[in-house]
């Protein structure tokens, strides 16, 4: 007998049918069994009324541990009084095919480095198994917005011979006698499929920082979600992009998954309007200040002042998201282009959503001899970025990008405290296991 999903249950009363999943909840009362099934769908009660000497099924339940994987045969059958969709199971046979030993090492108040110890348990609980689908829906969603609009996807490597960004957060490694690193960022290898032609690309995929940071929203293998356009005229038109991709997943995640986020963690989903709105760096710190919060460093929002600056938002624009512009080049790489009115300031973004950054972006700089000399400044011998400074030496279109952390995206559509309870299995600094 083929295989049925407990959603399909409910247009299936008076049929026999084979389910499959890990028993939740066990009853052995004196006559009467009860076994809560759990499947990636939901939840089904079982129901066994004990026989005499020799029923299987009365042992077999009697037996039965918590979490074990059990495969059940039964008839589908209504019955008002049940709270699970006023349907339950009237069992012929129950199978354990994996049984689980006893006790269970968490529980639903376990400290999170105990359930990340333990994550193939605690990703059975629904709330968490939630996550994984609507970050399933959120990609499916970005690619099928890259597909309508033209889009490319690549795979950069990730084992590298020069640094991307900072040379501080390289993980290093020997590659046959060669000095290597892995990925921070595919940023080299998206420019050069501008100089390729490719016009328009995409990536997801693994890169990682060697950042011994213990906050709620760093790990050091991340996956990371890039996009890199030809033929722009300045950083605005990337935000465009960015913010027409954001409306069209979050989109999709609020018409698949809204209900059941709202039902499971609690959390009403709002797609935000567009445009999204947009403040110059200059302009939020003024702000700020008129506020109360005067920030130290001129050149960048603290945690506090990107919070505050949320909450101006919401109050001004009733919006979530907000664009901050025109970075000075102190804070930004030496790839970013300059406004030629003011060269001290980058045509550059973040984004911040509740509050938090989500992604950095910026019109990249082209031209080969402003280019090297943008290194230069920064104190990069062109030495070392020489392969990549070829690729802008035979003719490469204005372009520009950004990039998005998902597990972050993930914690704050979500409203979770940690970047780990979003990750399917984190590292950081003080976790290579499991």
């Amino acid at each position: 007998m083929k295989r049925t999903l407990i959603q399909q249950l409910p247009t299936l009363v008076g049929q026999d049918v084979r389910i499959a999943g890990f028993a939740q909840v066990i009853r052995d009362q004196k006559r009467m069994q009860f076994v809560i099934l759990r499947d990636h769908t939901g939840t089904a009660q079982l129901f066994h009324e004990k026989g005499e000497e020799g029923d299987a099924l009365k042992a077999a339940i009697s037996s039965l541990t918590l979490e074990s994987a059990i495969v059940a045969t039964g008839k589908v059958v209504a019955n008002p009084s049940v709270k699970l969709g006023g349907i339950e199971i009237v069992l012929t046979t129950l199978e354990v095919v994996g049984p689980a030993e006893t006790p269970i090492p968490l529980s639903l108040d376990s400290s999170l480095d105990l359930r990340l110890d333990w994550r193939a348990l605690s990703i059975r609980w629904p709330e968490n198994a939630l996550i994984f689908r609507v970050q399933t829906t959120m990609e499916h969603a970005m690619r099928e917005f890259w597909r309508q609009n033209g889009f490319v996807e690549i795979h950069s490597p990730k084992l590298m011979g020069t640094a991307s960004e900072s040379g501080a957060e390289l993980f290093q490694l020997d590659y046959f006698g060669v000095k290597a690193s892995l990925a921070q960022s595919p940023q080299f290898y998206k420019q050069m499929a501008m100089a390729a032609g490719l016009d328009r690309i995409f990536e997801i995929g693994p890169v990682f920082r060697a950042n011994p940071s213990f906050t709620s929203r760093h790990d050091t293998e991340f996956t990371s979600i890039d996009v890199e356009i030809s033929w722009v005229e300045s950083h605005e038109d990337v935000m465009q992009l960015e913010e027409a991709l954001l409306h069209h997943a979050l989109s999709r995640v609020a018409e698949v998954h809204g209900a059941e986020i709202k039902a499971l963690l609690g959390v009403e989903i709002v797609v935000p309007s567009l445009p999204f709105p947009r403040i110059s760096l200059s302009e939020a710190r003024r702000i700020l200040a008129e506020r109360g919060h005067v920030i130290a460093h001129k050149e960048d929002l603290d945690p506090p002042g990107e919070r505050g600056l949320a909450e101006y938002i919401r109050e001004q624009h009733g919006h979530e998201f907000v664009f901050v512009t025109d970075y000075p080049i102190e804070v930004r790489p030496f790839y970013h282009r300059r406004h030629e009115s003011n060269p001290a300031l980058t045509r550059s973004f973040d984004l911040l959503w509740k509050g938090l950054e989500v992604t950095t972006g910026a019109q990249r700089e082209h031209r080969v001899d402003v280019l090297s000399q943008q290194a230069l400044e920064k104190k990069i011998p062109l030495e070392s970025i020489s392969h990549y400074i070829d690729f802008f030496r035979y003719g490469c279109p204005p372009h520009g990008g950004f990039g998005l952390g998902l597990t972050r995206l993930l914690m704050i559509l979500l409203d979770r405290k940690n970047v780990r309870e979003v990750t399917y299995l984190y590292r950081g600094p003080k976790r290579l296991v499991p």
